[in-house]
């Protein structure tokens, strides 16, 4: 189906609390529970039980991986950290452009062998400020440099590919990956333009048949593209400002939608109550549970 943003939606609200910037939801597949970031309200966010739970961090935040049941790899402006879920204590392990004021982090995950990829961009997304780095046994590496706004970090289920995108550019591309340890193995390629639709790619999740469903900043709506980067389908939602997808639940078949309310005017606002929320819709395909971060 297309997206339609202002007709029906089969999304519903998932969880009420208004983020100024939802990004980097994941689904821990051991606890069975969902977290997500407000990066501008510095503050992680959860639901367990029905129960929503929170937790304020002293500096901009954007996202995680898991390490085992009470243990997360966090992504900050500053550093990647240790997070105890039961202390809500952040214990850094590794730098993360400290040195520069002007950046934050901004999209992350883990990949297939236990490493974990991280995007920065400008604090006013100031043209090609930010970066990609991948965190595996002990050593950040940058892997692409010159990145305005990165996102869309995720990997097909072969192991084969990364995918990451830089919003600013319109752009969507594909890595392919060292079968041994997972770095980059030879030169990125294009995999979804969408300049000519005027689109623009923000967070990404890649399902159990390797189809890539693409969160589309300002256009209402989660795309789908398969495994060549052709469009099969586009899902609505009641907010503009669509940032990341996860596909979580106990049988990775909801796909949950953060969003955002920065930048919009109160006239903005006021046409979309719901921008900000956590949303969610009940999808006919899996997802790929989390990978686990192997310090």
């Amino acid at each position: 189906m297309t997206a339609n943003p202002h007709g029906s939606s089969a999304a519903r609200i998932a969880d009420s609390r208004a983020c100024t910037l939802g990004e980097g939801v994941f689904w821990h597949p051991l606890r069975e529970q969902l977290f997500w970031f407000d990066i501008l309200g510095r503050r992680l966010l959860s639901r367990r039980d029905g129960q929503s739970l929170e937790w304020s961090l002293d500096e901009r935040a954007s996202a995680a991986g898991w390490i085992d049941n009470d243990r997360l790899l966090m992504a900050s402006e500053t550093a990647l950290s240790i997070f105890d879920l039961r202390s809500g204590a952040r214990a850094p392990i590794c730098a993360l452009e400290a040195d520069n004021p002007l950046t934050r982090s901004n999209d992350g995950r883990a990949d297939p062998w236990g490493g974990f990829w991280i995007g920065t961009m400008g604090l006013e997304a100031q043209p090609q400020a930010g970066a990609i780095y991948r965190y595996y046994r002990g050593e950040l590496r940058r892997l692409f440099a010159d990145i305005t706004i990165s996102n869309a970090i995720c990997f097909s289920p072969d192991r084969r590919f990364a995918y990451f995108a830089d919003t600013h550019r319109q752009q969507i591309w594909r890595q392919a990956l060292d079968e041994q340890d997972g770095w980059p193995s030879g030169e990125q390629q294009p995999f979804v333009d969408c300049r000519a639709a005027g689109l623009n790619p923000d967070g990404a999740v890649v399902d159990a048949q390797g189809r890539l469903w693409n969160a589309q900043w300002g256009a209402s709506r989660v795309a789908c593209y398969d495994s060549n980067g052709q469009f099969l389908q586009a899902l609505a939602f009641p907010a503009s400002q669509i940032s990341c997808p996860a596909l979580a639940g106990p049988n990775l078949s909801t796909l949950f939608v953060t969003s955002a309310r920065e930048g919009l005017d109160n006239d903005q606002l006021a046409a979309e109550p719901h921008a900000g929320k956590l949303f969610a819709v009940e999808v006919s395909i899996r997802g790929q549970a989390e990978h686990q971060v192997i310090l």
